[in-house]
């Protein structure tokens, strides 16, 4: 079993529930959340008995943002040598980023649970999962530049994407923290729900999402979904789904989904992510 120093995972009928696990400091970010959300992320996807990620914290807050225990020098990365950092041609690569794209490359949807307060990465880390559905007393802030800093974990390219620019600049360049009200009616999060509830709607999102579902099917479908938000022409998604079809097309699958829909009955679905998926996607650009 995988051990974590900075969350909790446990599984149940096909969904993972991590569980950030420092309420004591607020869930704050560090290069060992880091790597744990980047271990986390491998486990699941290796794991087909995993269907789906629900992300959650503990105590008040999902992720109160970066861990400012270095004071001023926290976001100095000449004066600060975790041992975590990844440096390529001389810049050290934001961490929140290379947790972003992990989750954008997850082959299992991801959830996240918004208990309490999500600030700065905490915030940012969310916008590459699926869904967002957040507690009435969640707080959210992009508040980078009331530290002085700018923007990280990719939040440029997918907040405006989500929400649209002017909402996006509204809250960056103010960095200020709002409710879950304004959150959901921004389209920041799906759904709002009294904080007992909040776990058992997630739970039920991720059942509905995946119990009738193709394994392989969702985790080809998930990458088409966000890998086409940046293609320039439409004739790249036909592209993509031609490729696609092709693929699953002869799949065991198809036969097993179309049998079961004649015979009426719930299909079990042969092929596995771990082992069945097609090669239909391209690495990710190199960091230069």
């Amino acid at each position: 079993m995988t051990s974590f120093s900075t969350l909790t995972l446990e599984t149940s009928n096909g969904v993972a529930v991590a569980t950030f696990s420092r309420p004591e400091k607020m869930n704050t970010f560090s290069p060992v959340m880091m790597q744990d959300l980047l271990k986390l992320f491998d486990v699941t996807d290796a794991d087909d008995k995993i269907r789906t990620v629900i992300i959650t914290g503990s105590g008040r807050a999902f992720c109160a943002g970066a861990d400012l225990g270095n004071g001023g020098d926290t976001f100095n990365y000449e004066k600060r040598d975790s041992g975590q950092e990844l440096i390529v041609n001389g810049i050290r690569r934001d961490g929140g980023g290379r947790v972003a794209l992990r989750i954008f490359r997850s082959l299992k949807p991801v959830i996240a649970a918004v208990n309490g307060a999500a600030v700065g990465v905490g915030a940012t880390m969310q916008l590459p999962m699926d869904f967002r559905i957040a507690s009435t007393a969640a707080r959210f802030g992009f508040v980078f530049a009331r530290r002085g800093i700018t923007p990280e974990a990719c939040s440029s390219w997918f907040l405006p994407r989500l929400v649209g620019v002017p909402t996006s600049l509204d809250w960056i360049y103010s960095g200020r923290v709002f409710d879950a009200s304004e959150a959901k009616a921004a389209g920041l999060v799906q759904s709002l729900h009294e904080p007992d509830a909040l776990l058992p709607a997630a739970m039920e999102l991720a059942h509905r999402v995946i119990d009738k579902s193709a394994p392989v099917s969702v985790a080809i479908s998930r990458q088409m979904v966000w890998r086409m938000l940046g293609a320039p022409h439409p004739m790249d998604a036909h592209m993509m789904d031609s490729r696609a079809l092709q693929s699953r097309g002869k799949s065991d699958d198809v036969k097993e989904g179309i049998a079961s829909f004649l015979e009426k009955r719930d299909a079990s679905y042969p092929n596995r992510v771990s082992s069945d998926m097609p090669d239909l996607f391209e690495a990710e650009p190199e960091f230069k």
